[in-house]
């Protein structure tokens, strides 16, 4: 099996290249490409030439447009990135027969209600990067290519930048944070999502049916204010010596930002362990894992 991976260096990208290494001949790409092939989602026409080139049986696209905040202003980017690309990729996969992994987000839900959201559930994203990603999705699914869309929520990576690192860095200077509390989703490991990935290609192979849109979230629920309030517990567990002696709960309404969020990411994932097999862990052991990594 021939896999091309895009997005090689981000936090998903970085796992994938591991957790797809024993399915195959794996190319993984970034912005820059490599051997003529090119990995630039900006590059709508080296991403066709580079299929027709490559003519993988896998493509693997761990690559997005990602600020939320910067793709109000910054809008055809986003969509060229987000919606765009994936759409040339769909068309040149059905066209060398490849299937296409992609991955989406909880974005493209208006986040009302608090009940996880199903894969079928009636999508109205709030924000410009949301719209994009939703239109990055369906470009694919009218492309009649064989495809596994993942949606995923809420992802971090002890390599890189995240939500807990902030925390952590937050609380050795300040006594007192602020975290909002009435947004609620899962905190999803890069890593579970790239094992996941490679569970379900490998399955997909020995049987098509398997393909279409699924939803990828650790197990369990929490708010920031919730996975703030963790990831400082377990530090000092762990020996970090912090400062924050309080870590209060905000409204959403109190933090303004530039793109709205969903208030409920919930993601139902009983699709995804009906079709595979597989069962989610719960957020709180893959951060829990994280945090040793990066504080050891």
């Amino acid at each position: 099996m021939k896999i091309l991976l895009l997005g090689k260096n981000g936090q998903v990208g970085w796992e994938l290249q591991r957790a797809l290494a024993p399915l195959g001949t794996l190319i993984a790409l970034d912005r820059g490409g490599a051997d003529g092939l090119r990995g630039d989602l900006e590059d709508l026409e080296g991403l066709d030439r580079t299929i027709r080139r490559a003519v993988p049986d896998v493509i693997v696209n761990a690559a997005a447009y990602t600020a939320v905040d910067k793709a109000e202003t910054d809008v055809g980017r986003a969509q060229c990135v987000n919606a765009e690309a994936p759409g040339v990729l769909a068309r040149a996969a059905a066209q060398v027969g490849a299937l296409l992994v992609h991955y989406s987000t909880d974005y493209v839900f208006d986040g009302s209600g608090d009940r996880p959201w199903r894969e079928d559930a009636p999508v109205g994203p709030l924000s410009v990067y949301g719209r994009s990603k939703l239109a990055g999705e369906e470009a694919i699914r009218s492309s009649g290519c064989r495809h596994m869309i993942l949606r995923t929520s809420w992802v971090y990576a002890a390599r890189g930048g995240n939500f807990a690192r902030t925390m952590l860095r937050l609380a050795t200077e300040r006594g007192r944070l602020t975290v909002i509390a009435d947004q609620h989703g899962a905190p999803t490991g890069a890593e579970l999502i790239a094992d996941v990935t490679a569970h379900a290609v490998r399955a997909e192979r020995a049987d098509r049916s398997l393909g279409g849109t699924y939803h990828l979230a650790a197990g369990g629920e929490t708010s920031w204010h919730g996975y703030a309030s963790f990831v400082i517990a377990e530090a000092r567990a762990l020996g970090a010596v912090l400062k924050v002696g309080e870590i209060a709960p905000i409204a959403t309404r109190d933090y303004p930002t530039a793109a709205q969020r969903p208030l409920n990411s919930r993601l139902d994932t009983g699709r995804l362990r009906e079709r595979f097999g597989l069962v989610m862990p719960d957020w709180r052991d893959g951060v829990a894992r994280m945090l040793r990594e990066i504080l050891d």
